[in-house]
């Protein structure tokens, strides 16, 4: 990346209460096309920042930059929340259309979502715009975040949409467990992104592979994931591929990571309706501890809009169509697993559309004796389970092999319908 040679520094003490002091310094270099900005020496209070192509980002290790929350310091936009368009307070750190982009440093993004979540719960979720991403960077490329911490997102926390080339290296990601949809990471229709070495800490998915609803204007795919090295404390899911699928999912690699005390390992999620296919993913060398089910592949996936609706729970088949979603090519080896508290895996397919072409090989699950049953995946009716083994059903060409399952109470698959 080229930019001005000469970095500009910004030092805290001098921005006398002026919010617009950062974007004030990031509209100087877009006029110059792009530079070096360093924040430095102590806290930035900002509203939403809008950057610019070129820009190399540095916050330092003794920088924060806290974000505002008068909701006047944030344009309403119409961008995707969850899926498909609609009017969303803009990302406070937002990028549309820009290439050339690194935000560095070893400081802090602190998004204060405090006031946001308590305004989502006491409104009942009924609220005139969506909340603000922490940051959104948008139809962007050759984007670079490195080493930055990031706390208190007022949502989800990182949303790149529509990119390439992007890599995400070395950051950590902490939320209260209790914040709502408070994701870590959730690329959405990207291409060539790859998150390693990073820590998430978080009130929903860690990281959350998307690619829009069948609402969304566009059905863009999210190819060529990459997802090494990354621990992750807590969470609903890991790493959650859907619900969000209808331009489709493939070629995911996940790989070397921690999962602890997240409600499901590998989450698979959608349901009719969707349409889109989640295909050719592989998962290799992960260890869980803490878990209430390792491995969920979810077709009948009820959360949302919708969700209640008879074509999302109805047990019997229907004719295939384009809103049929798919799940095939499923590679799954070396997952080390202990304290289970529900099962080990839940594979559920569609009677028409069974989830296709599935190996778990060379892994090893412990369940935990001391849980209550509890449901292991969210759809209709699922059961409460404790110290169970595989719920596989409308499934097709699923192999096990070299499987160690101790602990349970019954068969390793306990329940086998339509495989």
């Amino acid at each position: 990346m080229t930019v001005n040679e000469k970095p500009l520094f910004l030092f805290a003490k001098s921005q006398n209460k002026d919010k617009l002091y950062v974007q004030k310094a990031i509209d100087q270099l877009r006029n110059t096309e792009g530079g070096h900005l360093i924040l430095s020496g102590g806290t930035f209070y900002t509203g939403s920042l809008n950057l610019c192509s070129n820009l190399h980002l540095t916050i330092e290790a003794n920088a924060k930059l806290v974000f505002s929350d008068d909701r006047h310091d944030y344009p309403v936009i119409i961008s995707r929340w969850e899926g498909r368009e609609t009017s969303l307070y803009r990302a406070c750190i937002f990028g549309n259309h820009i290439n050339n982009v690194v935000l560095d440093g070893s400081g802090t993004i602190d998004g204060n979502g405090f006031s946001w979540w308590k305004e989502f719960h006491e409104k009942n979720k009924q609220i005139d715009h969506a909340r603000p991403y922490l940051l959104s960077l948008e139809h962007s490329q050759r984007i670079k975040i490195k080493d930055l911490h990031f706390i208190n997102s007022p949502s989800w926390t990182l949303h790149p949409f529509d990119c390439n080339d992007c890599l995400i290296d070395g950051v950590s990601v902490k939320n209260p467990f209790d914040s709502p949809n408070t994701d870590g990471i959730d690329p959405e229709s990207c291409y060539d992104l790859r998150i390693v070495n990073s820590i998430f800490d978080v009130g929903d998915d860690c990281i959350a592979i998307k690619a829009g609803t069948e609402d969304a204007s566009q059905k863009l795919s999210c190819e060529n994931i990459v997802i090494s090295n990354c621990n992750m404390l807590h969470g609903h899911g890991g790493v959650v591929l859907g619900s969000e699928m209808s331009g489709s999912i493939r070629n995911i690699a996940i790989n070397n990571c921690t999962f602890m005390n997240t409600d499901r390992g590998i989450r698979f999620k959608t349901r009719r309706g969707r349409g889109g296919i989640i295909e050719n993913i592989t998962i290799d060398n992960i260890s869980m501890n803490n878990v209430l089910c390792p491995i969920v592949m979810n077709l009948y996936y009820f959360c949302g809009e919708k969700g209640m609706d008879k074509i999302v729970w109805d047990k019997a088949p229907y004719p295939i169509s384009t809103a049929t979603p798919a799940i095939k090519h499923i590679r799954i080896s070396q997952l080390s697993v202990m304290h289970i508290k529900s099962c080990v895996s839940l594979i559920y397919g569609l009677p028409e559309m069974p989830i296709e072409d599935v190996n778990i090989s060379n892994s090893s699950f412990c369940l935990d004796a001391k849980c209550p049953p509890v449901k292991p995946a969210m759809f209709a009716d699922a059961p409460k389970l404790t110290q169970k083994g595989f719920f596989i059903e409308n499934t097709k060409n699923c192999k096990l092999s070299d499987i160690s399952v101790s602990n349970n109470n019954g068969k390793k698959v306990f329940h086998n319908i339509n495989n």
